[in-house]
Parts: C-alpha cells; structure tokens; sequence
C-alpha cells in the first residue's frame, strides 16, 4: 500500500487540523503606494497616459479593493501622473469609500447614464483630451466597447504591458503570504491522502479538501478543487462527473486556497493501493520531467526553456511528441500570485527573461487517455541564486509525502 494513504477518517483528520495562518503580514498602503509609482513611471516611459483598472486581481493590486464583478461598472483611472480616481455607481459610493485605504477621489454614476463616458470624462477633466489609455485585459468587451464609443479621441491599448511589468516580480511580502498558502495546501493535501477508502467518492473528497483549508487557515474555500480517480486523472481540468475509488486507482488531486488574495496550486498523483509496473514508470517520468523544468529555470533564461527541458525529458519516455497525446498536451507551467494563472508563461514562444521574484506552477503532466494521467506540480520562486521551491516535490510512487524518506 502507497506509504500515507488510506488508514484514517474525515473526523479523526479534521479534528487534528490546526490554524497555519502564521504571522506572514498582509500587503499595507506602504507597499501599494510603490505599486502605483512603479506602474507611472512605466506609462511615462511607454507613452500610456493613463489605465483604466477594472473589477479584476489587478485593482486588487493596486488598491487593495476586492469588488465583486457585476453588470455595473466599478474601477479606478490611474493617471501617469497624480492620483487615482475610483469610478462606481452612485448608490455604492458610501459603501466604496468605508474600503479604501489609499486615495479618496471617487466619481459616480447614476442608473440611467453612460458609465463609460464618466471614464472618458473624467480622462478630460484630468487635462487628458486625447492620448494613449491602458485598458485592463480584464475588462469585458462590453465596457471596453464603450470606452472606445465614448471615448474616441483615445488611442486604447492593452494595459498588461503595465501590469504585468509590475506584478510578475514578487516582493519579499508577498513571496510570504504564497509561502504560507502553498503550507496550507500542502498539509491539506496530506490529510485527505490519509482519509481515502475504497468505495469513497470524488465529491467527499472535495467536501474535505473544503473543510480542511478553512480549518488550516485560508481566507476563502479553495477557488478550484479537482478530485479524479482512474482513467479520470489523465484529463488535466477534470471530467463532469464523479467517480468512486478503487483500489489500483490512480488519484489526482488538484486545489489551492488563498491568503490576503494569494493563492496556492498544488497537483499530488498517487495510487491507492500498490502501484503496477505501468503506473511506476509514468509516474517516475513525471518526476524526472519536473525536476528537468525545475534545472533548466536558470536566471536569464527564457521562460519556454523550462517547457522544453520537461518536455524533452516527456519525449525521450516513448511520450509525444510535441503536444500530442499520450504525452504532455499542455504548457509545464505558469505565473501565479493573486491569480492562479498569470502571465508569463513556461511555454514554447514566451521568451520572457527569468528574474528574481519571478514564480511559477512546474506541472508537465502526462496524459494517457484510456488509462490514467499523472500530474505532480510544485511553485518556484527566482532568487538571485536561481530556482527555489516554495514546497518539496514528491518524495516517491511509494512514499509520494515523503514520510520514509
């Protein structure tokens, strides 16, 4: 039997869980401030004369504001110079200024009118007549058709150029509020490796996975929570229907669960039961492939090295080749902070320099449809030293946590 799974009970497990919040310190006004000097002086430099920050993790940023995305136009119009200014609907306005905790200019909109043409109005009362506007690649298409309605004098572009410059290097706060969450994760990960039996179901483990984050310490449920046993496990983002463990099942399990907005991602695929000769060699490729990722993640490299070096192991396997299936259909891995996926991206053609602060997912799963899948994922973080993991990958297909080692 696969070393530290099956053996114990939901109860037993949830009752020995305890808070791992620990004293990591959320993101002050301090380092928000810094945020929004950095962003300016890159629109300076790039000719941006202002960005257009929509409901999305990019406000959060920058503000701190965590807003639910509605039909109603909420945001902020951050200038190349001087102060940002929050847009909402009239009605929220009191409710928006008890969340602020940097800046205090806010613009309304009543019900019946363009709030898209407050925007572009309030660009102009900034002495913006025309000029370059950032548009947040989240925004919806249906704002962003009206920016350009209202607002046709504007030459619009992506703002992620801005964005992304500020947000893909991590500072020392937030590479701890990451630590923290994958810690959680993690030990999640352990606990509901231990409550498996044969005859349990997808969706109890889930239900764990749930209760055991909260109990551990996150902020919020995990935000996505993928269960999968059998030949379930060799389809990456799941099937839409739940299975019942057996033994000589292959599990994968998938999810993570934030910390003042930062989010974990951690991939753990194990048999339960005794592992057959097929599901060793995979799973030991899988292994190798990740570490190769993990080597090849050299300061200055770029990004699609990482992807190479996973898939070049996946293909001397007798797997691929390219993306073809059985094999890796899918990039090694990808940014992640205050979203799961974010840029840039360890994938063929992404030529980004790997810097410091820098963190990525290393997952080159390898798919055999018709039999099973296996994914083992772990983050790094680029140091001035090179790669470090924010968690120990795998031990083994026998000890996958590591408890004999």
């Amino acid at each position: 039997m696969t070393v530290g799974v099956g053996g114990s009970t939901t109860a037993t497990e949830l009752a020995a869980l305890r808070s791992m919040r620990g004293d990591a310190p959320p993101i002050d006004v301090g380092e928000r401030a810094q945020r929004i000097e950095r962003a300016q002086a890159l629109m300076r430099a790039a000719g941006i004369d202002a960005l257009w920050l929509d409901v999305s993790t990019s406000l959060t940023y920058f503000t701190g504001l965590r807003l639910r995305r509605s039909e109603r136009l909420h945001g902020a119009v951050l200038p190349a110079r001087g102060e940002l200014i929050y847009v909402c609907p009239a009605f929220e306005e009191a409710k928006l200024r008890t969340m602020l905790t940097l800046g205090d200019k806010v613009v309304v909109w009543e019900e019946h009118e363009d709030p898209t043409a407050l925007v572009t109005d309030t660009l102009r009362s900034l002495g913006l007549a025309r000029g370059t506007v950032g548009v947040d690649e989240a925004t919806q298409f249906a704002a962003f058709d009206g920016l350009r309605r209202a607002g046709n004098s504007y030459d619009f572009v992506n703002a992620a150029r801005i964005t992304g410059a500020c947000r893909a290097a991590k500072s020392e706060r937030e590479l701890a509020l990451m630590q923290t969450a994958k810690n959680i994760t993690l030990q999640a990960h352990k606990a509901v490796a231990r409550v498996l039996h044969e005859g349990i179901t997808t969706t109890e483990v889930q239900a764990f996975l749930v209760a055991a984050h909260r109990a551990l310490g996150a902020e919020a449920d995990p935000s996505f929570n993928i269960v999968l046993f059998g030949e379930a496990t060799a389809y990456p983002h799941g099937v839409p229907y739940p299975q019942t463990l057996k033994r000589g099942d292959m599990v994968l399990i998938d999810v993570g669960a934030p910390i003042d907005g930062y989010t974990s991602d951690i991939t753990r695929s194990y048999v339960f039961g005794d592992p057959s000769a097929r599901q060793r060699q995979v799973w030991n490729l899988e292994k190798a492939a990740q570490a190769a990722g993990f080597a090849a993640a050299r300061l200055g490299a770029p990004c699609e090295a990482v992807d190479a070096a996973a898939r070049a192991v996946i293909e001397a396997g007798g797997f691929g080749p390219g993306y073809a299936t059985p094999g890796l259909p899918h990039r090694t891995g990808h940014g992640i902070g205050l979203d799961v996926h974010e840029g840039p991206y360890l994938v063929k053609g992404d030529k980004t320099p790997l810097a410091p602060g820098m963190t990525f997912s290393n997952e080159p799963t390898i798919c055999i449809y018709g039999e099973f899948g296996v994914r083992l994922e772990d983050h790094f973080y680029m140091t001035e030293q090179g790669p470090r993991w924010f968690t120990q990958p795998a031990h083994s297909v026998d000890d996958p946590f590591g408890y004999e080692a």
